[in-house]
């Protein structure tokens, strides 16, 4: 048998390249002569950087930049062959980068992933792709723009700091200090999520919460979005507010989108196509994808819908294998999944299933493949 091994992460427990690993060895146990082909996968937000670096042999550049509240940390991304920057905004504007009482979506800035970015052109690269995801910043990016060389103004013309509290003090855009060069950078923002930059569905009100936002915040950020889209509407005559998923990570992608012509692409698809995913699975008898949690939300582009699909192009059945199977997970059978299961096999709770998720996984597939040998083994006309 060939056997692809396609998984997301088990967030919290185990990275996309730990579950091939795992499930690999698994296998072997019972079928040693089993040919594997190993594809960890990133939907385009965590991990996203090492699974392009890893697949295309790219290098991890480390440098000195900015966390969300402007203290010197240092973050990573990756060049891949040819120039291409891959970056993930949360290494440098995450949410795990702040504690608990630090959270504070009015202070907190991107400027930090602009950081990244000019490093990245500095260097050479004429692509970026930019995960968005994990973000602790709702400031409409404000920062990644500042750090690129945009100036912002209030109304007395006086220099804004690029946070989410000043989005709606923003009277003024001042572009002439941007590096010309830029224009001639090609900016693709992975992004999976299709939330409008304000109102019930915006930045503010569905992820602001999560960043440390009381309901007065979230009401004031979700005003200083629209002013600030409004006013990039404006200078660009581009329709921006109603822009499906510009309001990701607190709306970082409005001025890349504005300003820099930067384009909001599926984060799967972009990293699908990015390691050539449909001829890696050619000739493929079964494809075991999984993630830590399948819910109705999977097939919401993420990496079990994704896979599914062109494992089903090509007629190749897709197994899932995840943490647990919640609510609505069956959607995921109109996707190209012919069977589902759980590592999630008792009652000692959330904490020591992702603890104990090593083993677990590996008993599960032993089991499931166990099963498969006997399949193989009764004839054709038996079955």
């Amino acid at each position: 048998m060939r056997i692809v091994i396609a998984p997301d992460s088990f967030k919290g427990s185990l990275s996309a390249t730990e579950v091939c690993d795992i499930v690999e060895g698994a296998i072997l146990k019972i079928m040693p002569t089993a040919e594997i082909v190993k594809i960890p996968i990133s939907d385009g937000g965590e991990g996203l950087v090492e699974v392009l670096v890893r697949h295309q042999t790219g290098e991890i550049i480390k440098i000195k930049t900015k966390d969300p509240l402007f203290r010197e940390i240092t973050a990573a991304y990756g060049i891949l062959n040819g120039g291409v920057a891959v970056i993930e905004m949360s290494s440098a504007s995450g949410l795990p980068l702040l504690a608990a009482e630090e959270r504070n979506p009015l202070k907190t800035s991107t400027y930090g992933t602009g950081e990244m970015i000019a490093d990245a052109i500095n260097r050479g690269c004429r692509k970026i792709i930019l995960g968005l995801g994990g973000s602790a910043t709702n400031d409409g990016g404000l920062g990644v723009a500042n750090a690129l060389g945009v100036r912002f103004y209030d109304q007395n013309m006086e220099l804004l700091a690029p946070v989410g509290e000043n989005l709606s003090r923003v009277m003024t855009i001042d572009t002439s200090q941007v590096e010309p060069l830029l224009q001639e950078v090609e900016i693709i923002i992975a992004c999976d999520v299709e939330n409008v930059l304000c109102g019930d569905q915006g930045a503010a009100a569905i992820y602001g919460p999560q960043k440390g936002a009381d309901s007065q915040m979230v009401a004031f950020l979700d005003q200083g979005l629209n002013t600030f889209g409004q006013l990039l509407e404006k200078k660009t005559a581009m329709k921006l507010v109603m822009l499906k998923g510009i309001g990701a990570a607190g709306g970082m992608a409005l001025p890349l989108v504005a300003l820099f012509k930067g384009q909001l692409k599926s984060g799967l698809d972009i990293v699908l196509d990015q390691i050539a995913f449909d001829a890696a699975i050619g000739g493929a008898d079964m494809i075991i994808t999984g993630e830590g949690k399948t819910d109705a939300q999977s097939v919401m582009g993420k990496v079990i819908s994704g896979v599914g699909k062109r494992g089903k192009k090509q007629n190749i059945p897709v197994v899932v294998i995840s943490g647990a199977l919640d609510d609505g997970y069956e959607a995921i059978y109109n996707c190209g999944v012919v069977a589902a299961f759980a590592i999630f096999s008792n009652d000692r709770g959330l904490a020591w299933h992702m603890e104990n998720a090593p083993h677990l996984l590996e008993q599960t597939i032993c089991n499931l493949f166990r099963f498969l040998a006997i399949i193989c083994m009764i004839p054709q006309n038996m079955r």
